[in-house]
């Protein structure tokens, strides 16, 4: 199938030409043909990233008249950047159609240039639906011709409260012969409208109504809850190239999230409901020039983004509406491009995460949370990779290639990546020396409880536990080491190798005086050098944390 055979003006097929469209997609090839008749009312469903916008784009450019400059058609859609964005794209397929003028209209904008806009002469009108009300209320618009009423991303707009807005809006346009609703979901409010204001509609739904996007894999993991920040981090790092959002419940996450990983030297902002419109426009036109490679958003702040070519969408927490989750993951996987969807969660989840997997009808992969070793692993690589295909054929490098050789004639080329090597990753891999093991473990089979409820007499009890570390190994009990008490653990914001280098910092120990080390919540144990333990125990126990007392001594003491 061709746009042409869809039964497209020449002009359109012109332009979907000069963009390098070739196929419709299905709910292209699917929709074009039932909205070019004018009078049919239509309900598509399908996934965001699926070609909607040229779907009932280029059959308003067709049906509406050039020649009248008064607004004949109007698209109405729940967020000014996906406004914004279906007026890009309208602009394009109107390339050969000289006269045909859309105009986007949305809050945080002066609404006294989009009045100046309508008033040179409008065929088509892209609206939020908070501002449009505003201009009829204003009688700034006249919706009196409008012969066709789009819906775009319905479902998002009455999940954001816009029920009332779309039915006055709806009110308001007593003389159109068609509404063409699209939704990536079909929840019972939209098959509401549907009964109310439409007649007879066709619907078309691309792949099973809810269901995720088949080039999208869903990815979990499972952690500690105390752990879902270091989890968050540790798969970022284990993905060098990502490009993506991340999502948190609360505006409070997303901002504390960003500014600890701008901290530790992320590319990284946080969209929110705080933010004004200038400073809202200022991240998301630097998450899109990719000069921010990790955007973190609530959903409501992320309600109509799309930007291309986005590889991850992280869940930095599950959404507590299931249908949320398909909106989420619906920001990559875009256009025919695959993408990632993972979600961190802890052990109680597991039984949302197949709630989610029967809505999507998608399986879920479990993964493990990757150790430090592979972390740096998969670094060294991506940088070797990136230092292969480094661009070297413009500048005069080869004025300074004697000079360099002659700097490093007594090295060898091993010793030369060596350097480059230390140079890249020297923090990287002080910081992951020691990392943990983040993943949560199942219970070994003799810990569980027997069928009359009581402890398996196989059970280690509490004071032989004690003398395991996080891992389940046991301490050394080398009389070489003494094994030593301090009350800081992972809730006083430390992770294994953070913890590693404070006590060693305070001490001023070297590193291979330790042994084992086991951090709980509240306390952590360590083995020290028996020499070492002295000093260790002098120079931190008595001293004050964030503003807490540290009390260190030997476990064995009590």
């Amino acid at each position: 199938m061709t746009f042409e055979g869809l039964g497209l003006d020449a002009k359109l097929v012109q332009a979907t030409d000069a963009l390098g469209y070739v196929t419709p997609t299905p709910i292209q090839e699917q929709a074009i043909p039932v909205l070019l008749s004018g009078t049919t009312d239509l309900v598509g469903l399908a996934q965001t990233g699926t070609g909607k916008t040229a779907a009932f784009g280029l059959p308003l450019l067709q049906l509406v008249d050039v020649d009248q400059k008064y607004p004949q058609a109007l698209v109405v859609c729940p967020t000014r950047e996906l406004c914004m964005q279906i007026v890009s794209e309208v602009e394009l397929f109107k390339k050969f159609m000289p006269g045909m003028h859309v105009v986007a209209v949305y809050g945080g904008a002066s609404i006294g240039m989009q009045i100046r806009d309508l008033k040179r002469g409008v065929q088509i009108v892209v609206a939020t639906p908070g501002r449009l009300i505003d201009l009829i209320e204003r009688k700034a618009i006249n919706l009196e011709q409008i012969k066709y009423v789009v819906l775009d991303e319905a479902d998002e707009m009455l999940n954001m409260g816009f029920q009332d807005d779309i039915e006055f809006i709806l009110q308001n346009t007593p003389k159109r012969e068609a509404t063409w609703l699209f939704s990536a979901t079909m929840p019972a409010e939209i098959k509401r409208v549907s009964r109310k204001y439409m007649k007879q509609p066709v619907e078309i739904t691309v792949g099973k109504v809810n269901t995720g996007n088949k080039n999208i894999e869903h990815q979990y993991y499972i952690t500690a809850a105390h752990h879902r920040y270091e989890t968050l981090k540790r798969i970022i790092d284990f993905n060098p190239g990502i490009y993506g959002i991340i999502f948190t419940r609360t505006k409070a996450d997303a901002q504390n999230i960003s500014e600890k990983l701008t901290r530790e030297g992320y590319d990284i902002d946080a969209l929110h409901g705080d933010l004004t419109q200038q400073q809202r426009d200022k991240v998301m036109g630097e998450f899109r020039e990719k000069t921010l490679q990790l955007l973190i958003a609530t959903d409501v702040a992320a309600r109509g983004i799309d930007v291309q070519g986005i590889t991850h969408v992280i869940n930095y927490e599950l959404p507590d509406d299931l249908e949320v989750y398909t909106h989420r993951s619906g920001r990559t996987g875009r256009a025919g491009n695959t993408g990632i969807c993972l979600s961190v969660i802890h052990s109680r989840e597991i039984g949302k995460i197949r709630q989610i997997e029967r809505v999507v009808q998608v399986p879920f992969h479990k993964l493990e949370i990757p150790a430090g070793k592979d972390v740096c692993r998969k670094q060294f690589f991506h940088f070797m990779e990136k230092l292969l295909q480094a661009d070297i054929s413009h500048g005069d490098y080869e004025t300074y290639v004697p000079m360099i050789a002659e700097k490093f004639a007594d090295i060898t080329k091993e010793e030369v990546l060596k350097r480059v090597a230390a140079m890249e990753f020297d923090r990287f891999l002080k910081y992951y020396e020691n990392a943990e093991d983040l993943n949560v473990r199942d219970r070994p089979r003799e810990a569980r409880t027997d069928s009359r409820g009581s402890r398996d007499r196989r059970e280690p009890t509490q004071e032989r536990n004690f003398n395991r570390d996080t891992r389940g190994r046991e301490f050394s009990g080398n009389g070489d080491y003494m094994k030593l008490f301090v009350n800081l653990g992972t809730k006083d914001g430390f992770y294994k190798a953070s913890f590693l280098q404070f006590i060693l910092d305070m001490s001023d120990l070297r590193k291979d005086v330790l042994g084992r080390i086991d951090m709980k919540e509240m306390n952590s144990w360590i083995e020290v050098d028996r020499k070492s333990a002295p000093q260790m125990i002098r120079a931190i126990d008595g001293k004050n944390y964030k503003g807490r007392r540290i009390r260190m001594n030997d476990a064995n003491s009590r």
